[in-house]
């Protein structure tokens, strides 16, 4: 089984002419004529990161150029591609224009191009990665499959955090305010409704509950039968095995040792992530 390495095809292989450019290909764009991307996925600016960034550019200036499409027009006006964040810090410093490269892009390629770029750089949580996933495939027909290849993540992590979606407003508020981690908004999931999933996340966020002891807790109120005695705590080389694993595969893993063997269970939640997981381990994705 092959493993993907970075991040799908890139930026450079998603922009028409966008081969490393001579010297000269870069300019100086005036900040006033740059739009922001209306496909841009990221929603959320910590403002004292933005405080560092335009304190940085002061000192040395923006040293990665930003990616802009021309907009032909009565005013001269580009739209921004990439580079969000130099962007407002390059305001916050300024700086009247910004070395950019001007390059072709479509409505698909400027949300492919942004949700690349903050993908490699982390920036994205995990519900903005969701809607723009979902924008791609909704707007844009691409399957899941299609979208893994362009953002270097595996199909079942693709399905895995649109599922995210599904959920009620308050626990993608808490989501997205940090009340809660990716984790538990996974273990929620698994509860059939809206109303049980809202009621749990009463409870993990009332009893500070653990990724951990928020599955439990799901699988208390499913009606499953909890385990007779709790088990000891994994190892860290364990849980760390575990942990590339999930990554990987996108869903929760259990890796269990018992002697010189053991077992690996892999969890899903719906036919399509169990469809997505077979892709993913028979190489056939």
């Amino acid at each position: 089984m092959s493993r993907r390495t970075g991040l799908g095809r890139g930026l450079d292989a998603l922009i028409p002419g966008s081969e490393r450019p001579a010297a000269g290909a870069i300019q100086q764009v005036a900040v006033t004529a740059i739009e922001p991307n209306p496909r841009q996925p990221r929603q959320q600016m910590d403002p004292t990161e933005l405080e560092e960034l335009a304190a940085s550019i002061r000192e040395h200036g923006v040293i990665q150029p930003l990616i802009l499409t021309y907009e032909p027009g009565e005013t001269e006006r580009y739209i921004l591609i990439a580079g969000q964040r130099r962007l407002l810090a390059s305001r916050l410093a300024g700086l009247e224009s910004v070395p950019a490269l001007v390059r072709q892009a479509s409505e698909q390629q400027r949300l492919e191009l942004a949700l690349i770029e903050n993908v490699q750089r982390t920036d994205l949580n995990a519900l903005e990665q969701a809607e723009a996933y979902r924008q791609l495939n909704d707007e844009f027909g691409l399957s899941h499959e299609a979208i893994s290849t362009r953002v270097g993540k595996s199909r079942a992590s693709i399905t895995n955090t649109l599922r995210l979606l599904k959920l009620p407003e308050d626990v993608r508020s808490a989501l997205a305010s940090a009340e809660i981690s990716e984790g538990h908004a996974r273990a929620l999931l698994a509860l059939a409704t809206p109303q049980a999933q809202s009621a749990a996340l009463e409870v993990i966020i009332k009893q500070a509950l653990n990724v951990r002891q928020a599955e439990e807790l799901v699988r208390r109120l499913s009606g499953q039968r909890p385990e007779s005695r709790p088990k000891p705590a994994a190892p860290p080389e364990v849980r760390a095995l575990e942990e590339r694993l999930r990554q990987y595969l996108g869903t929760r893993v259990s890796l269990n040792r018992r002697g010189r063997g053991g077992t690996l269970v892999i969890h899903f939640y719906s036919d399509e992530e169990l469809d997505a997981l077979v892709d993913n381990l028979l190489g056939e994705g």
